[in-house]
């Protein structure tokens, strides 16, 4: 299967940090509350507001900033 598009094969618990790389493939938020994130270590980081709990958002996450996250029991998928 395409790696694009397979399913995730491991996961790890994030604690959010405004420099430290993440490299996710997509988030589970465990908590609801805001979710800021880099796609890229280069690119501005971007507000995903009110999150609800038990959401995936199926997004690269080069970086899951402290600064401005709310949202808590958050797991990347790789």
């Amino acid at each position: 299967m395409d790696a694009s598009i397979a399913p995730a094969s491991r996961a790890a618990v994030v604690t959010p940090n405004d420099s430290a790389i993440v490299g996710a493939r997509a988030l589970y938020v465990g908590t609801a509350g805001d979710v800021v994130i880099a796609p890229r270590r280069d690119v501005d980081p971007v507000i995903f507001k009110s999150v609800p709990a038990g959401t995936i958002l199926p997004v690269h996450a080069a970086i899951v900033a402290l600064t401005g996250t709310t949202a808590s029991n958050i797991v990347a998928l790789f």
